[in-house]
């Protein structure tokens, strides 16, 4: 995974594998792709896909559309690859619902703000961000259902503003999961926790 030094590996050269390995580490590793390129690189390898609120590229279309098209090309290049397993795909999504006083005082105005999706430079880039999903409960729903990308991957991973803490964010992922996740037809088993 890492080119040796000589001078530190007994005169080894080449990539040095991770040791000890552990049985079934290759289905365990995921790769953050931020293009639909690094997505076919990650296919091509074997590794899953996780794909965040940032795409460092932009074809003009909605971030979902795009993040969509990153996933499809990556599943078409893991079957050319002719890998014996189903890959695992992520998006990551940031969900905040409105559900009482408190979330519209941290959240509410944000709603205006951040409710679509932004393009901007990145390293010399264009790149498109990810909306956020502020707002009812109801409506967040129906948005994550109409969500392309959301509905591609097998796994989604709610983000969270951190500073808040660790209470405010306990009751922030209740919120979802006792009111978004069931219009998705999420059943509680579907909806976990922090690892």
């Amino acid at each position: 995974m890492v080119e040796a030094d000589p001078r530190y590996a007994g005169g080894a050269t080449g990539l040095l594998p991770v040791q000890p390995r552990s049985e079934g580490l290759p289905e365990r590793i995921w790769w953050g792709a931020g293009t639909r390129k690094t997505a076919v690189w990650a296919a091509e390898r074997g590794m899953n896909l996780m794909s965040s609120t940032l795409l460092t590229e932009d074809t003009g279309v909605p971030f979902h559309e795009l993040q969509a098209e990153q996933i499809a090309m990556f599943r078409e290049a893991w079957a050319a690859a002719g890998h014996g397993r189903e890959p695992r795909v992520s998006v990551s999504r940031s969900v905040l619902p409105l559900a009482d006083d408190e979330d519209r005082q941290y959240f509410g105005l944000s709603a205006l703000r951040e409710g679509r999706d932004q393009v901007g430079a990145l390293d010399g880039t264009l790149a498109r961000f990810g909306k956020s999903y502020i707002g009812e409960p109801d409506v967040i729903a129906a948005e994550l259902a109409g969500d392309a990308a959301v509905q591609a991957a097998d796994t989604l991973l709610l983000t969270v503003p951190n500073q808040l803490g660790v209470d405010y964010n306990a009751k922030l992922l209740e919120n979802i999961a006792r009111h978004v996740a069931p219009s998705l037809g999420w059943a509680p088993q579907d909806v976990r926790g922090p690892a």
